[in-house]
């Protein structure tokens, strides 16, 4: 039995990161600062987002298939890190 499961959250928050990198990249706004108080959220927030664009696209397929993709907090640093190998091997991403 596969026991794989579809994380919304995770999913929405992808959707959000990605849609806000293009947002800058297409210069609708000069700064994260700018853009988080023209979308009224926390910039901490929005730049936490923001990384997630950086995943490596293997561990974003994967989220978005619903494999089982986990992160736990000790975690972090390598899932931020722009090495997607290291990316990979540290969540195990298929």
């Amino acid at each position: 039995m596969n026991t794989t499961r579809f994380d919304p959250a995770l999913v929405k928050a992808l959707a959000r990161a990605f849609r806000y990198q293009k947002l800058l990249d297409e210069g609708r706004y000069a700064s994260i600062t700018e853009m988080a108080a023209a979308e009224r959220i926390e910039r901490g927030y929005l730049g936490s987002l923001l990384r997630l664009t950086l995943l490596a696209p293997r561990i974003v397929e994967a989220i978005l298939d619903a494999k089982n993709v986990r992160v736990a907090p000790p975690g972090l640093p390598e899932l931020l890190s722009r090495d997607w190998t290291r990316q990979q091997d540290h969540l195990r991403a298929p």
